[in-house]
């Protein structure tokens, strides 16, 4: 099982080296794993002049799956767009065909005081957000910054088609399917157009899966209720913009962003796994960071790329049994607790293993 690393920028060598660690015990167990290394992001535009460099393309294409760190910084806010380390993100996904984000918004309950909503509020959450990865306004043309009468107007494009709606909706019944069979599907219909044509084409798809209860409701009433009453939802299925959104906004109900993985999967599982935080510039090389998500990403790899369910509940387990004992890192710290480093809680995982 070939596993290409890029580590990226920030925090990312830190929190990957700790996901390293752990799927190396399990290849000293037996797991038959080969890694290796790439670049993306501000670091490959250091290092190759781009922040997806055709090296990359190829390791990334090669491989069976991916676990990307981090990318970004504000020492690269200057740089032309095309340059910046985010379109290296973009990229990857769109050379993988990475339509599919997978992102699970789960409560451990030893975090119920993390949250910022009350306990009773979030106590026992457990939601999936399928988000659209590859269309959208993200991808759309046309899209720039140009000169009309006089003034700078920018512009983008939101643009959907029936096929890409279908294919992410069938991702998401799939997945209803295998929790509790209710699906929220998320869009703003009232006034755009693009989203019009997804609420018809998910209530089209939804035929085909008569054992799921589908839901439709605007972005901005599901955002208001992701907060009022978050555990209403069980898989919710929107756009890449509004999953974006959406996605960030469920992973502070968990107590923090530290702690939850992500998929981004192509039509035949392969994927790209990460933690749905950023770089974190400020606290790079500090040793604080959460390593968790990063953790729990590699979970979900072996989950859903590689189809190995007792490898991936091995190392939930041991997150939870850490969490249990007390652990934390600076993010999900309460008095009482016992604070980590990056570098130590990776350390307790693998004593949990």
């Amino acid at each position: 099982m070939k596993i290409a690393v890029l580590a990226g920028d920030g925090i990312g060598p830190e929190i990957i080296a700790q996901a390293v660690r752990v799927l190396e015990a399990l290849r000293s167990d037996g797991l038959k794993i080969e890694l290796e290394w790439g670049l993306l992001g501000g670091c490959a535009v250091e290092a190759a002049g781009e922040p997806f460099p055709e090296a990359t393309r190829k390791l990334a294409t090669d491989a069976d799956a991916v676990i990307l760190g981090a990318v970004g910084g504000p020492q690269y806010d200057a740089l032309p767009r095309p340059l910046r380390p985010e379109r290296g993100l973009l990229g990857i996904r769109k050379a993988l065909n990475l339509f599919a984000n997978l992102r699970p918004a789960l409560l451990y309950p030893e975090l119920a005081n993390a949250s910022t909503l009350k306990p009773e509020i979030v106590a026992g959450l457990d939601i999936l957000i399928v988000r659209e990865l590859t269309g959208d306004i993200y991808f759309g043309e046309p899209r720039g910054i140009e000169q009309r009468e006089g003034q700078r107007v920018g512009f983008n494009t939101m643009v959907y088609s029936e096929a890409e709606i279908d294919r992410i909706a069938r991702v998401a019944f799939g997945a209803a399917r295998r929790r509790n069979r209710r699906l929220c599907s998320v869009d703003k219909m009232n006034v755009l157009e693009c989203t019009q044509l997804w609420r018809d084409v998910v209530t089209e798809t939804a035929e085909e899966y008569p054992d799921v209860e589908l839901s439709h409701m605007l972005v901005d009433n599901a955002a208001m209720q992701l907060i009022r009453d978050p555990r209403q939802f069980d898989v919710m299925v929107t756009g890449n913009m509004f999953g974006d959104i959406l996605s960030d906004e469920a992973s502070m109900l968990t107590g923090s962003i530290g702690m939850l993985p992500s998929a981004s999967l192509d039509e035949n599982n392969k994927g790209l796994y990460e933690p749905i935080h950023g770089s974190a510039p400020d606290i790079a090389g500090k040793n604080v960071a959460n390593p968790l998500a990063t953790i729990l990403s590699a979970a979900m790899m072996l989950r859903y790329t590689f189809d190995l369910e007792s490898a991936a509940a091995r190392i939930e387990g041991a997150v939870k049994k850490v969490l249990a004992e007390g652990y934390r890192t600076a993010d999900i710290y309460e008095p009482g607790m016992k604070k980590l480093g990056t570098a130590e809680m990776g350390g307790a995982v693998l004593a949990n293993l």
